[in-house]
């Protein structure tokens, strides 16, 4: 099968195409022959020996990058009586372990993927794994938000936070969204009630009373986010790079703030996967690249301005 190797970390140039084997399953696994594969900020920090590098590159000669995929089932594993050959599937695999996407074939645990909607195609299924999960697991799992709350999502144009924003809505919240005016159109079309241009305004200007605030920034913006927040709200934030700093400052301003990070689970796909059937959240895809086309997915994805989400197709 055709995969995309990194031996060592770098620029988009040391993604290397090469041919491998197909995975040899275990019994609670099925191979998965990919349709299309969702690339998403992480992938280009591991590429570059961020994240997840220093890990995955102790544990492996070389690393296969990606998590996400949609595809059709080619084998099941002995013990998977959940799933059967030809069943079209979507899932993030193995995260934050080592998901091997970025080939032809993938191995996936049966517990971590859930059946492909019929309403949606490959594409719009790969999109809603890592980004789609990420949202769900933060706003329903840990901040458990509510109907009637105030929820400020940022960078809500983003692959994550176009997801976010129709769940909050999905969920019964008031959502306030940060964008650029330029996407401006495109966060109410997703549902927000407002729209706040990051450019011209910090958060904290305009919301002090919100119940949640998704920051996936960090940094300078931590401040502004914890402001924007009320007293015992919760303020999640995606960055690890400064996990320690958005505690120390929320427990002296009396608001729950921690990072959190995403995890395979097959149950909460299962709950995407209904909201994807029935048209309540939609996959936004801005950019379409093949498979031989990967460093060009990785420099767009390191630009920043990715509207939604970038898919690989095969």
């Amino acid at each position: 099968m055709k995969a995309i190797i990194l031996r060592d970390a770098g620029s988009a140039e040391h993604l290397e195409m090469t041919e491998l084997p197909k995975p040899v399953l275990n019994d609670r696994e099925v191979l998965i022959q990919s349709k299309a594969i969702s690339i998403n900020p992480v992938d280009a920090k591991v590429r570059i020996g961020k994240s997840l590098y220093n890990e995955l590159r102790s544990q492996n000669p070389f690393i296969i990058p990606g998590w996400d995929v949609s595809g059709i089932i080619a084998e099941t594993g002995k013990s998977v009586t959940e799933f059967k050959a030809g069943d079209e599937v979507f899932g993030m695999v193995n995260f934050p372990g080592h998901g091997k996407a970025y080939a032809e074939f993938v191995a996936a645990p049966f517990e971590q993927i859930a059946l492909k909607p019929s309403a949606i195609t490959h594409d719009e299924a790969a999109a809603a794994t890592l980004a789609a999960l990420t949202a769900w697991q933060a706003l329903v799992t840990n901040a458990k938000v509510s109907n009637g709350q105030k929820v400020v999502i940022q960078a809500a144009s983003g692959g994550v936070g176009h997801y976010a924003v129709q769940i909050a809505k999905f969920l019964g919240a008031y959502v306030i969204a940060t964008s650029s005016a330029a996407n401006k159109d495109f966060i109410m079309s997703l549902g927000a009630d407002e729209h706040i241009d990051y450019k011209k305004h910090s958060i904290d200007t305009v919301v002090t009373d919100a119940d949640f605030v998704l920051d996936p920034i960090g940094g300078e913006n931590i401040d502004p986010s914890l402001n924007a927040v009320k007293k015992g709200g919760t303020v999640i934030m995606l960055p690890s790079f400064f996990k320690e700093e958005i505690r120390v400052k929320a427990n002296a301003k009396g608001v729950n703030g921690y990072y959190f990070s995403v995890r395979s689970n097959g149950d909460d796909m299962r709950h995407l996967a209904t909201l994807l059937e029935n048209g309540i959240v939609r996959s936004h895809v801005s950019k379409r690249f093949s498979f031989d086309q990967m460093k060009e997915a990785h420099l767009q994805i390191e630009s920043g301005r990715t509207v939604g989400k970038i898919i690989v197709t095969f």
